[in-house]
């Protein structure tokens, strides 16, 4: 299992005013669900952040989330370590395939791939 990229993700209901503050670092907008938005730099296009109000689908905000190639692998590790699940394995609407799990120091992990 390879990791693709990293993407913080930020809390905030700012939405609007955290895109213009980031715009000012150079980043550009690349994807907005309403509770969710993507910023991303055009030069470097996986150095991104992501804004969010809340996450739509799941019982909690993820502190970050880790793209790799093998979703279902990354989920069968975390499973067979005995990890705390925190979301489970399933398809997002928006194309991805995601779960959550919590790290040793207690931050929540999304571990997806897009489908």
């Amino acid at each position: 299992m390879a990791v693709r990229r990293v993407v913080p993700n930020i809390r905030s209901e700012a939405v609007r005013e955290s895109r213009e503050f980031y715009g000012l670092l150079g980043f550009e907008e690349v994807m907005n669900h309403g509770w969710i938005m993507t910023l991303a730099s055009p030069t470097v296009p996986a150095a991104q952040i992501s804004v969010m109000t809340g996450d739509k689908t799941a019982p909690v905000t993820p502190d970050l989330s880790v793209e790799v190639d093998d979703v279902d692998a990354a989920y069968e590790v975390m499973r067979e370590r005995g990890l705390e699940i925190v979301h489970p394995l399933q398809d997002e609407e928006w194309g991805v395939r995601r779960f959550f799990v919590r790290d040793p120091s207690g931050r929540v992990v999304n571990v997806l791939g897009h489908r």
